[in-house]
């Protein structure tokens, strides 16, 4: 990994293997602690790969490849989904990096384009939705993210918060 840049570009279809291995991947590592072992190693390449390649034509999902063209990392985003938070408009669905890749500034790098896809269909403000033991919360924090909730959901039998953080101007985002 040493030196090699990365490159960030619109995901098209042909991309869903790699973003379906970094999903898997970024799961089995993020979530070691947080999700029953038996889930994470059943989770499947092949099922994440015909997600992503339905998704993929609707928008709204960037990739970070590396200097050897590998997708190393993605982003998702669009409008928001569930409706319950009133002046956010906007929703960054997923942001998932290759552990190796983590902390070298991708994560930035990803969501800019979110952002500006955002604001091109007329959205100002937006959400993520992120399981409150997961230290990727920091991120959202350091982007500028406010914590406006926190909800239950059940993953793989588990009971989780996730905490809600918001943007009311992406303009003002830290990024």
């Amino acid at each position: 990994m040493d030196g090699q840049l990365t490159k960030i570009r619109k995901a098209v279809p042909h991309d869903a293997k790699g973003i379906a291995k970094v999903h898997v991947d970024s799961w089995k590592s993020t979530y070691a602690d947080i999700l029953p072992e038996d889930y994470l190693n059943n989770l499947s390449y092949e099922k994440r790969e015909q997600f992503w390649f339905k998704a993929i034509p609707n928008g709204g999902v960037y990739i970070a490849e590396n200097n050897k063209g590998e997708i190393v990392g993605f982003s998702s985003g669009g409008k928001e989904r569930s409706g319950e938070y009133q002046g956010f408009d906007g929703e960054l669905y997923a942001i998932y990096i290759l552990k190796e890749y983590q902390g070298l500034g991708i994560g930035k790098d990803l969501v800019s384009p979110i952002i500006n896809a955002l604001k091109g269909m007329g959205l100002n403000s937006m959400l993520v939705f992120v399981v409150a033991d997961n230290s990727s919360r920091y991120f959202y924090e350091a982007l500028g993210g406010i914590k406006i909730d926190t909800v239950q959901v059940e993953i793989a039998g588990e009971k989780l918060s996730e905490l809600v953080y918001g943007w009311k101007d992406i303009s003002q985002l830290l990024i």
